[in-house]
């Protein structure tokens, strides 16, 4: 899961948000002027005037694809990346865990009163069943695409800007050495929940009160005996609290891992959104690979910038089950989306557009604007509003370096069968 606060229901958090100048889609050569992003947008649908609120999402026509525009199909699920073979089943697989979860009491609960009308959770298992069926059949993307726009309604994300605006960034699951027991080398721990968390007086103690400057006063308050594994490097256990969980590869030499249990009430903190502030990093171009240079380069500079980040997250040892979403059902790389799950449906399917890092034959970064047919599965503390969407990229440094580049707008849609007539 990601990493999430008590006031919202549960995985890991971008550092990088709000951090850098947003890249436009517009900026990416597409093709003919009728392909560009316009077409994506929200066209002139707020005339508001009852002053009403307006929905955050809103129903529209299927998104035309053109045929110099491939980027509104969703060619990874036939044919993945460098020849490799589609992921389909991939997708598939996240479509049953969805499936799961619509079939539970949770989801009775959060689609009681969901606030759009006609989104229901009878419609919305419907739809996923449908769209199953479809991506059993369907022979390509195409086919896939105009059987959609056939049979389903797209509901539009109003975004940032009311025109269908939505920041994207990404998050993944890191691959840590650790150990079991402290040693000389391995000196910072990750925690286990309090066992009476929930009677803790608020405010929370913050990292600092809990922690200490250094990162190894936690055996001498609130968090004595709750150590759970020991990390070399103070900014490992810190971006696993970030990120919400981690494969670890242990010094005895088994493997394991570990999920989001818990945090306090309080608020991330951007420790790079503190570098800019304090003029050691220009904001403008900031990424994750060059706030964990600078760190690299001056490890002092930790024990002055985690403190600063209030909040703090638990964690339980998951034996290496897959990282798990905020609707109880594990995430699929790429095929799993975070949202703010007091607006957006959980477990529903989503089509997302966006600018994306993709490693070439040689492994170097390179972005395109692709369509990916997701399921939204989790949610995280930064991820706040109609256009905000965190996008799973999988395990491991791979994973770790498109994270750690992917930042820009896109658009977000849920598909929903057409109500019958």
């Amino acid at each position: 899961m990601k990493f999430k606060f008590i006031y919202l229901t549960s995985l890991p958090v971008i550092i990088l948000i709000l951090l850098v100048r947003i890249p436009s889609l517009g900026h990416l050569p597409l093709s003919a002027p009728e392909c560009q992003l316009k077409k994506w947008h929200l066209p002139g649908l707020f005339n508001n005037k009852n002053n009403q609120k307006t929905p955050v999402l809103i129903a529209r026509s299927p998104v035309t694809c053109c045929v110099e525009d491939r980027s509104c199909i969703d060619e990874a699920i036939y044919q993945g990346e460098n020849g490799k073979i589609g992921d389909k089943k991939a997708l598939l697989t996240s479509i049953d865990r969805s499936l799961r979860y619509l079939q539970t009491a949770r989801a009775d609960a959060a689609y009681e009163n969901y606030q759009i009308p006609g989104i229901t959770r009878d419609r919305v298992y419907k739809s996923l069943l449908r769209f199953r069926q479809l991506l059993l059949t369907a022979k390509s993307p195409t086919e896939l695409h105009q059987a959609i726009a056939k049979e389903f309604v797209y509901y539009q994300s109003i975004g940032r800007d009311s025109k269908g605006s939505v920041l994207y960034t990404a998050y993944y699951e890191p691959l840590y050495t650790a150990s079991r027991v402290p040693t000389a080398e391995y000196r910072y721990p990750v925690y286990k929940a309090p066992p009476d968390l929930a009677s803790w007086s608020l405010p929370h103690p913050t990292r600092l009160e809990l922690e200490g400057a250094d990162g190894l006063q936690g055996s001498k308050g609130k968090l004595r005996g709750l150590e759970l594994f020991w990390f070399r490097d103070r900014l490992e256990p810190y971006m696993v609290q970030i990120q919400g969980s981690a494969k670890l590869q242990l010094t005895d030499g088994t493997k394991t891992s570990i999920g989001y249990a818990g945090n306090i009430a309080y608020n991330y903190k951007s420790i790079g959104r503190e570098l800019a502030n304090d003029g050691k990093l220009p904001l403008e171009g900031m990424t994750m690979p060059i706030i964990l240079d600078y760190f690299h380069k001056y490890p002092q500079e930790l024990n002055v910038y985690i403190p600063r980040d209030p909040s703090f997250v638990f964690f339980q040892e998951t034996k290496g089950a897959p990282a798990q979403g905020s609707i109880g059902q594990p995430i699929t790389a790429e095929r799993s989306i975070a949202t703010d799950k007091s607006l957006m449906p959980p477990g529903a399917l989503a089509l997302i557009r966006a600018d994306f890092p993709f490693a070439d034959e040689k492994g170097k970064l390179e972005h395109r604007v692709v369509s990916r047919y997701v399921l939204d599965q989790d949610t995280g503390g930064a991820i706040k509003g109609a256009g905000r969407v965190d996008y799973f990229l999988g395990t491991g440094k791979l994973a770790g370096d498109r994270a750690g580049v992917t930042v820009g707008n896109g658009q977000l849609f849920y598909l929903l069968l057409k109500p019958p007539n």
